[in-house]
């Protein structure tokens, strides 16, 4: 059974409407990664954006949690029903049917579709909620109804807002089982596994803790997909069913090794940390030391530490991507187009950790000799610095100890390292905007661009703000600030174009546009008094048709990446001003000068063709079918604008284009780098910035000329190339012929050379003489400005180097050390330099006397 479809077939026929799955990272800056079924709905749940035309909706949610408030990393493994990455499908009412329809709907697809027998079946219910209890004493025995309190049975948004008591099913995996202290109805042990959670959002919480019933009560349930397949296949742990063996196996077959369970957790961290892995970077989430990037980092070596326990020594995760996708493709179908790739980032990103791993657990181990019960916070910080261990991997591996961390410790470092790299950034400080816009759009709404059409257009001032988003009636000439028109040409900057720049004729400079709540508002340097309700004749500066070149080329340049590299290019982030462009793009290498002369070549090609653009507004569904490229995550309505170069390029676009790619007039990579593990930046110019760059490296052309002597460079340089390796064997001999001679004195059958070095390395002519000399003890000197350096050596003898120069270093104003057989230090007072050689000459003679 497809238990995955049979769910939202199931609710399909019950008028439901059946929603994609949202992206793991989540259009909500409060959250790192979509945790929960109902996080897609969120904005209909609070009221910030209206119902939909259909108030029912179904889906299949992927969800992570590793990492916030709601983490259950360290549980992987070592529990059967705890994950990083989960699937959960879900049942949504928004202001339509409440508890009657949604707890008959439960009990139907529970023991109708998935056909679970009743008699293992039990209910929880909020301890106040006689209503929810009333309508599940008409499918279940009232014996098998529990009431809980607010910590079991009782959801909450946040500290305020949305709210309600919540009832769960629960299943009896049977005693036989599961017969512990903590197996009852209720308790904290595994016979009792809740299966779904049923939410009753029927009030709003106020900041003073007042509950007011909702004037629509609504519904968000929740059934983990993992725990009913578990179910339905006999297995009672998640990671015995056929979403993870497959996995395991794989891994067993890797290592040479068989699974058991009672000491197989690496073998399921390594089983659910792949899926978690995969589908990060199947939607465009990088390996990263910040933010989403280092939780998938952090996800993958806590893996890889796994695998290392169970014997890996080599990168092998990469290996288990194709078993993962043909478990998870028919439903994910982009898994199986970014396979390849995938299994590349992931090859490297181990590569890298294996390097370091064995040193680190080397280190780790040394400390454990003398760690009682608390393991240093210097070393977890040094694990974390140097040999790229995250906190809670070494928390991980002390856990298996049964020791604690001086975390203080390790968070005073941590804290050291962030102070001093926020003193050498040069940064002019973080942006914020204040202001309330969010009134501003309820008073006037959005304002009507028609800069599509339009690069001149009049429009009138419907409200000002000044530099600190405060609302005003008037600037004066000479301040700056921002202008509402009602009617504006000028393109916010979105999608990777800049804002336009331009000018309210006989008012003001526009210096830049850009959006702030759907507003589209230019920010304005006052040359004559504006006021609120000026009618004013808004243009768009020229530059205008010199961004729109390099946004049509980048549109080009994506469409050829795709074609050149592969279907796993997907969009990283863009940039397209008047003079450049810039394109980031998911790749795990670096690309040959062989494929960038490819890309620009077929770039140029599509130019040349003269292609005209199309732009059209379709329905999403239409869209996509046209084959239009759309950013994954990205949030659309239910109509978006299609931007076309015929079949060569089509992509989901709300920016300004060429009328045709004739107008770009040409296109030149400029350069290639790496921005992140994975991700790839190409940086280019065209139109007028193109010829100007032409007219650059001509000129570079025309002086390396004129340098070389010689109109051809390439003979130029050859012949500069060769009068260089003759001046080096020159060079050679003279440092060869300049060779300082140093003989030695002999004492007690020991070499002792106390001697000045006026050229060359002393540590070098030290060793040197070490070399020659079976017994030695030797100081050097050498002066550099008004410094002098001291270094001693010593071999086959009772002298210890580091006193030698704790006792003559004073007498130059100076002070040094180090081991036995070889010390250093530095001086001050260079005039001292006899009277330091003759004391050095007699320290040594009475030590080896």
């Amino acid at each position: 059974m497809d238990i995955r479809e049979e769910f939202l077939k199931f609710f399909e026929s019950k008028q439901h409407e059946r929603v994609a799955s949202g992206p793991l990272v989540p259009d909500d800056a409060t959250l790192l990664f979509n945790n929960a079924g109902m996080v897609p709905f969120k904005s209909i749940f609070t009221g910030e954006v209206p119902v939909p035309q259909n108030p029912r909706a179904t889906s299949c949610q992927t969800c992570i949690r590793a990492g916030g408030k709601h983490n259950d990393l360290e549980n992987v493994g070592h529990t059967a029903r705890h994950h990083t990455f989960f699937e959960m499908l879900g049942n949504f009412s928004f202001g339509d049917y409440f508890k009657e329809e949604v707890i008959a709907y439960s009990w139907e697809f529970i023991t109708e579709v998935l056909e679970l027998p009743i008699e293992k079946l039990w209910v929880t219910v909020h301890e106040s909620d006689d209503e929810a209890e009333a309508i599940w004493q008409k499918y279940v025995a009232k014996d098998r109804i529990m009431r809980l309190g607010d910590a079991d049975n009782f959801w909450q948004m946040g500290d305020t807002g949305p709210c309600g008591p919540c009832s769960e099913i629960f299943y009896d995996q049977g005693e036989e089982h599961f017969n512990g202290p903590e197996d009852y109805m209720g308790g904290d042990g595994d016979r009792f596994l809740e299966i779904w959670n049923l939410v009753f959002m029927q009030y709003e919480r106020s900041a003073d803790g007042t509950m007011n019933p909702l004037p629509k009560p609504s519904i968000d349930t929740g059934m983990g997909l993992e725990r009913v397949v578990a179910i339905k296949e006999g297995a009672l742990s998640n990671y015995g069913s056929s979403l993870f063996m497959p996995i395991i196996r794989k891994v067993e077959e890797l290592i040479g090794k068989e699974y058991e369970y009672a000491t197989g957790a690496s073998y399921r961290v390594i089983a659910d940390h792949i899926r978690t892995t995969v589908f990060l970077l199947a939607q465009g989430t990088n390996f990263s030391n910040e933010g989403r990037g280092y939780v998938l980092r952090r996800i993958l070596r806590r893996a890889v530490r796994h695998g290392y326990l169970l014997g890996f020594r080599k990168p092998f995760m990469y290996k288990i991507v194709d078993t993962l996708v043909s478990i998870m493709k028919s439903q994910y179908e982009y898994l199986g187009q970014k396979a390849e790739v995938i299994k590349e980032q992931i090859e490297l990103e181990e590569a890298r950790f294996f390097k370091t791993i064995e040193s680190g657990i080397a280190l780790f181990e040394k400390e454990l000799e003398t760690t009682k019960d608390v393991f240093s916070g210097e070393v977890a910080f040094k694990l974390y610095d140097t040999f790229g261990f995250p906190l809670d991997l070494t928390e991980d591996m002390l856990r298996e100890k049964g020791l604690s961390l001086d975390t203080e410790k390790f968070e005073a470092l941590m804290t050291e390292q962030k102070q001093r790299a926020k003193a050498a950034w040069k940064g002019s400080g973080d942006e914020a905007v204040h202001g309330d816009f969010k009134a501003l759009l309820e008073e006037f709404g959005e304002n009507v661009f028609v800069g599509y059409d339009f690069t001149e257009h009049s429009g009138e001032v419907k409200a000002l703000l000044n530099d600190e988003f405060k609302r005003v009636d008037t600037l004066k000439a000479g301040e700056k600030g921002w202008v509402y028109l009602d009617i504006t040409p000028f393109y916010a900057e979105s999608g990777g174009q800049c804002g336009d720049s331009g000018e309210l004729e006989g008012f003001a400079k526009v210096l830049d546009t850009k959006k702030f709540f759907g507003l589209n508002l230019s920010q304005v340097e006052v040359t004559k008094e504006l006021s609120v309700g000026n009618v004013v004749d808004a243009q768009v500066d020229i530059s205008r048709n010199e961004i729109i070149k390099h946004h049509s080329a980048t549109h080009l340049l994506h469409a050829v990446l795709y074609d050149v590299l592969g279907e796993h290019i997907s969009q990283a982030g863009s940039l397209n001003e008047a003079n450049r462009l810039r394109f980031d793009f998911s790749h795990p290498k670096a690309l040959s000068s062989e494929e960038l002369t490819e890309i620009e070549q077929r770039v140029n090609a599509l130019i040349s063709r003269a292609i005209v653009r199309k732009t059209e507004v379709l329905p999403i569904e239409e869209a996509l079918k046209s084959g239009a490229k759309s950013q994954f995550g990205e949030k659309y309505g239910d109509e978006v604008r299609v931007v076309s170069f015929d079949s060569s390029s089509i992509e989901f676009c709300g920016g300004v284009h060429v009328d045709n790619t004739a107008n770009i007039g040409s296109f030149i990579i400029t350069k290639e780098s790496g921005v992140s593990a994975g991700v790839r930046r190409i940086e280019a110019v065209c139109g007028k910035a193109a010829y100007d760059y032409f007219c650059e490296q001509r000129a570079l052309l025309k002086q390396v000329e004129t340098e070389v002597k010689n109109l051809d460079v390439i003979a130029g340089i050859n012949r500069l190339k060769a009068n260089i390796d003759e001046l080096k064997v020159e060079v050679k001999e003279a440092l060869e012929s300049a060779k300082v001679e140093i003989k030695a004195n002999e004492i007690n059958g020991v070499a002792v050379v106390v001697e000045e070095l006026p050229s060359g390395d002393i540590k070098e002519k030290i060793d040197e003489l070490k070399n020659e000399n079976e017994k030695l003890a030797a100081m050097l000197f050498q002066v550099k400005g008004d410094k002098v350096l001291i270094a001693a050596g010593v071999k086959g003898c009772d002298a210890k180097a580091g006193d030698w120069i704790k006792k003559i270093a004073p007498i130059l104003g100076g002070g040094g050390g180090g081991r036995p057989d070889f010390a250093q230090a530095g001086g001050k007072d260079k005039t001292k330099l006899p009277e330091a050689k003759e004391e050095s000459l007699a320290f040594i003679t009475e030590v080896l006397s």
